[in-house]
């Protein structure tokens, strides 16, 4: 049974009220996967809640009953039933469960099986201290090539080929990320510097980014609107400070802000333009 279902059916179980308490607050959900993120998560923070109450019953029975007062004497025969053997093999069994039935099916379904449809939309992000840069293709769709002799901190921060034909209608943002919504837009990461975390909270992406290395990660967004892009690692004094926007189109807008940002740039140097403010780092 997908776990998409197994979540709906216990939406469906509680009054709204009753689900908010036992689904955290988390944030909104705005991808196609992300109610099978937040289904995982409720089944191991659940496990682990009836774990801890558990022991703690325990614990406290055992203060209470091995007290030294009812207790003079030590006891050499020690405990002849099987009930912790029987607890401790239930509890592995459910352990098994979730990584077996939920966790590696998931794994295998979101970051093994990258989608192969023609609509689906890819970007590069380059993380650097304390910036997102975002590299778009243009309506080619091609990504055009990228030297460090190009390099300019900030009219070209990814050093873009001015030369190569692929790159006439690519374009850069910083801290600003824009994508259609109900397409698979997959997101090519990696680093100038240190290591980052790439974070949606909206879409349950996490994925850490190691200089050297490019790595993607990929989601479908569901809902138009904007979120916040935050760095989920550590990276240096300015780490709070590394803060971006994603924003979800319909298809059309985002059609016509793509054609307008290709354009503003062909001949250029592939700098895009902040179209509400937010665009700042170099400010």
């Amino acid at each position: 049974m997908e776990t998409t279902t197994l979540f709906q059916k216990f939406q469906n179980a509680f009054s709204p009220e009753t689900l908010k308490l036992l689904t955290f607050r988390l944030p909104e959900v705005g991808s196609s996967h992300a109610q099978e993120i937040d289904f995982v998560m409720y089944l191991v923070h659940y496990l682990m809640l009836f774990l801890f109450v558990g022991w703690a019953i325990f614990f406290t029975l055992t203060l209470v009953k091995f007290r030294q007062q009812k207790n003079k004497g030590a006891n050499y025969h020690g405990v002849k039933n099987h009930i912790s053997s029987y607890i401790e093999i239930g509890v592995v069994t459910l352990e098994v469960i979730l990584l077996v039935g939920f966790s590696i099916p998931y794994w295998n379904k979101q970051v093994n099986n990258y989608p192969q449809r023609d609509d689906k939309v890819e970007v590069r992000v380059v993380a650097e201290q304390f910036a997102w840069n975002v590299h778009y293709p243009g309506e080619d769709k091609t990504f055009g090539k990228s030297s460090n002799t190009y390099f300019d901190k900030q009219s070209n921060p990814l050093g873009l080929d001015p030369n190569d034909p692929n790159g006439d209608d690519d374009f850069t943002t910083i801290n600003q990320l824009h994508l259609p919504i109900g397409k698979p837009a997959i997101v090519h990461l990696t680093s100038k510097d240190v290591m980052h975390s790439f974070g949606l909270p909206t879409m349950r992406v996490k994925q850490d980014i190691i200089p050297g290395m490019s790595i993607p990660t990929w989601f479908t967004p569901t809902k138009s609107g904007t979120s916040e892009i935050a760095c989920a690692q550590l990276c240096g004094i300015g780490h709070y400070y590394m803060r971006g926007k994603l924003t979800i189109h319909h298809e059309d807008k985002f059609n016509s802000w793509l054609a307008s940002n290709a354009s503003a740039s062909s001949g250029g140097s592939g700098g895009g333009a902040g179209d509400d403010g937010y665009d700042d780092f170099w400010n």
